[in-house]
């Protein structure tokens, strides 16, 4: 999965054949976050629908907004949840998804994903979809994940959240 840290170079050679993915380290939405970037300066294509002033700021790479809220157990630390999710390079260029796949699973709050994902996701409930712009300091930093994500992206989600265990 292409979230895993252990999977991620397997799954990008994967998307390597179909995505391509331009950009610099100093472009908008850098920020002082130690060279990472700000999702409140970001400039993001019109097609992902983020709205900043609409959406609850985490810290200053976290922000999200439940486009639908859930009625489910709720995601915390330690239990193992499934979701579905597409995620976009904010210009609006897609590098994963596994809609229409397998669900992913993952323990939540432990490291097997991005830091963003491990604090945006806390508090869904299942049945729930969450939007969540998150800055290079919550995703993958300076190095970033070439070719799919360059360095210093602020990345795009949208998460289901399906079971938590």
């Amino acid at each position: 999965m292409l979230l895993r840290k252990r999977t991620f170079a397997a799954a990008c050679a994967l998307f390597a054949a179909v995505v391509s993915c331009g950009g610099d380290s100093s472009g908008p939405g850098t920020s002082d976050l130690g060279g990472g970037t700000n999702p409140a300066t970001e400039t993001y294509a019109a097609s992902l629908g983020v709205n900043i002033s609409a959406m609850t700021k985490k810290s200053d790479a976290l922000y999200y907004q439940d486009l639908v809220t859930g009625s489910g157990a709720v995601a915390t630390s330690g239990h193992t949840d499934s979701v579905t999710y597409t995620g976009w390079l904010s210009n609006g260029k897609q590098f994963d998804s596994n809609v229409g796949k397998a669900a992913f699973g993952f323990v939540l709050g432990v490291g097997n994903v991005i830091p963003g994902w491990d604090q945006g996701i806390v508090g869904m409930h299942v049945g729930g979809t969450r939007l969540l712009a998150i800055g290079s300091a919550l995703a993958y930093g300076t190095q970033g994940r070439p070719p799919a994500i360059p360095s210093n992206s602020t990345l795009v989600f949208k998460v289901q959240l399906l079971s938590v265990q």
